[in-house]
């Protein structure tokens, strides 16, 4: 009997671990349509973020802006899921002493993914919108200065 019920039990730990990690990955596939090398090409300078899957529960991206032969801005970003949470992590060289800020997943649908740090100074929040397969729209935004701000991105998908 003790055999049995040892069984059962591990079975069921098994089962459940599993439904757990699939439930887990299931998140990150919502993310899936943002892999790949994106552009913004405007006559202020190139936008360019190229995202890559590491592994099931990780993507990193690398993002530049550049004006002529300028790099303005550089970020490195990580999507992580962790337990039941998804994280996107990113670190802007020279700002925040060259450590992460973290934005959590707070809304996700087919087609966007939104992030929120109310207590970043600014962005607060970060969206991700697939418009179709080879283009999307990224908006950051929150208050800056103690007033309401925002930028777009309008992106595409080059490969």
């Amino acid at each position: 009997m003790f055999q049995k019920t040892t069984l059962i039990l591990l079975l069921l730990t098994i089962f459940s671990c599993k439904e757990s990690d699939a439930n887990e990955l299931e998140k990150m596939k919502a993310a899936n349509w943002i892999l790949g090398n994106w552009e913004n090409k405007s006559v202020d300078g190139n936008l360019s973020e190229t995202w890559k899957k590491v592994n099931d529960s990780t993507f990193e991206a690398q993002s530049y802006f550049i004006k002529e032969k300028d790099t303005l801005h550089f970020e490195s970003i990580i999507l992580q899921q962790k337990g039941e949470e998804l994280t996107y992590s990113t670190m802007v060289k020279g700002q925040n002493e060259d450590k992460a800020v973290a934005f959590k997943l707070t809304t996700t649908t087919e087609k966007q993914l939104v992030f929120e740090n109310p207590k970043h100074d600014y962005p607060q929040k970060i969206i991700y919108s697939q418009i179709n397969p080879d283009s999307m729209v990224t908006k950051i935004s929150g208050i800056q200065q103690g007033k309401p701000s925002s930028e777009q991105y309008s992106m595409k998908k080059i490969n």
